[in-house]
């Protein structure tokens, strides 16, 4: 992306679609997705809510959240299931990402047993590296699941 106003008409001009948030997600979003070779990839675009006080960055906690949701975006391909919990989530940081920069992270499955996953990914501003995550997601047993949400 050039260095222009990044906004939301832009990015939907550049094929991205903004996913419709609930709960937590709908807070700390709004993220974006759209298919790169084949790869869902995910976006946020780093607002003044999203700073760290007086300093003009995105706030780390941030970054870990959209790594959170983006990675976990990876594990619902790879499982093709949306019944999973982040079990460990690690972060690098490596780089101030400024107010206004558009976050991206493209999920890599690292490796999938019966019940976890193992996903990384670099949160970029556009070519620079902000940050590294990497992270492990339990899968859920529907049954289970279930029982949980009837209580």
């Amino acid at each position: 992306m050039s260095s222009d106003r990044i906004d939301s008409e832009r990015l939907v001009g550049e094929g991205w679609t903004q996913l419709s948030g609930t709960h937590f997600n709908e807070t700390a979003g709004p993220y974006w997705v759209r298919r790169e070779d084949g790869v869902r990839v995910v976006g946020l675009l780093g607002e003044e809510r999203h700073g760290n006080g007086y300093v003009g960055t995105v706030h780390g906690g941030v970054l870990m959240t959209f790594a959170d949701i983006a990675l976990g975006m990876g594990v619902v391909d790879a499982a093709d299931t949306r019944d999973c919990v982040t079990l460990q989530l690690q972060m690098q940081f490596t780089a101030s990402a400024p107010i206004g920069c558009f976050l991206t992270c493209r999920p890599e499955l690292v490796r999938r047993t019966s019940q976890i996953v193992f996903m990384r990914g670099l949160i970029m501003a556009g070519e620079r590296t902000v940050a590294s995550a990497d992270g492990m997601w339990k899968l859920l047993n529907p049954d289970k699941l279930a029982a949980l949400r009837r209580g």
